[in-house]
């Protein structure tokens, strides 16, 4: 009886943690999930998220809900993030910026890749420079010469320092030995609306907020940032094309969790993001707003995410780069 005892209690024990790792398996979690961006809504990040989210709510059969945290590059997003319950039920589209350029530029409460946790990437696409009709340039040559005839008095926009679009234009500037001014706003729409509005010269914009503008004249687009030239604007030089060759700098969003999240949740939630991203009519939609899915395993996103900041690490450096 005694050793039937002892083993009814050692197979009880030794199910517990098989117990508790099936909890933390549950599917889709049973409180609502919320999917947190870091800029204003309106802009790529939430246009991307929103089209991403709706599709993961349909598959997993719960609302997924998009909450907009804009503020400080993204930061502010990322902090709340890094700071929420690890239980699976907040996830983050988290961004370049925040995750690899920001933890060399400025001193943050959270570490990227200790308090968040890689899922899978989300989209990748380049910049594209644009201008208003009225700055005095409509080529890229003409936009340097305008920046070297008056030094200070060309400025760019970015969604916050330490942003993409902060380090392309910042990247710009060491490249074309020119000295445009940085100007933060807390995401792509609020920049978009002083361009337009020519409160600002440039932008280094993505695509879905740009294109429609320049469809209809009121932007005038300079240069893309990638190596290659867009499939949506084929007519439209690289950077690298146009006297600066190697130049690159594209903008990322992945998807992130709470450091502390149980790696089965995070594993669930890779598939289900994968899946999405490889959904046919997601990548269409994606591709209409100029945005490529990067789907990813989880252990190819982090080691992705530490290449980026390696490089940016090196260009913030050497360019003696600090928060503004």
């Amino acid at each position: 009886m005694k050793k039937r005892t002892l083993l009814h209690c050692a197979l009880a024990l030794a199910a517990l943690p098989l117990a508790s790792g099936a909890a933390a398996q549950d599917f889709p979690p049973k409180k609502p999930v919320t999917l947190v961006v870091g800029f204003a809504a309106g802009g790529a990040a939430d246009a991307a998220a929103r089209l991403i989210a709706k599709k993961l709510g349909e598959n997993i059969g719960q609302s997924v809900v998009v909450d907009n945290k804009g503020g400080a590059g993204g930061n502010i997003a990322h902090q709340f993030v890094a700071n929420a319950a690890p239980d699976g039920t907040v996830l983050l589209f988290g961004s370049v910026g925040p995750l690899t350029i920001a933890p060399h530029l400025m001193k943050l409460s959270y570490d990227p890749f200790k308090d968040l946790a890689a899922i899978s990437g989300g989209v990748n696409f380049p910049n594209v420079l644009v201008v208003h009709k009225a700055a005095g340039a409509k080529t890229l040559t003409e936009f340097v010469q305008l920046s070297k005839k008056k030094p200070g008095s060309v400025d760019f926009a970015s969604t916050g320092a330490g942003s993409a679009s902060h380090l392309a234009g910042e990247l710009f500037n060491q490249r074309a030995g020119i000295d445009m001014t940085h100007v933060p706003y807390k995401g792509g729409a609020p920049a978009l609306q002083d361009l337009l509005g020519e409160r600002i010269t440039s932008y280094f914009a993505a695509p879905p907020t740009a294109l429609p503008h320049i469809e209809t004249g009121k932007l005038i687009p300079l240069a893309t940032t990638g190596l290659t030239r867009p499939a949506y604007l084929p007519n439209i030089p690289t950077v690298a094309e146009s006297g600066f060759p190697g130049f690159e700098a594209l903008n990322w969003y992945a998807f992130v969790a709470p450091g502390k999240t149980p790696v089965p949740l995070l594993e669930r939630w890779n598939q289900e993001i994968v899946k999405v991203l490889n959904d046919p009519g997601v990548k269409e939609a994606l591709n209409k707003h100029g945005l490529t899915p990067q789907p990813t395993t989880r252990a190819e996103l982090t080691a992705f995410m530490q290449k980026e900041s390696t490089q940016w690490a090196a260009i913030i450096k050497e360019r003696k780069l600090t928060a503004d």
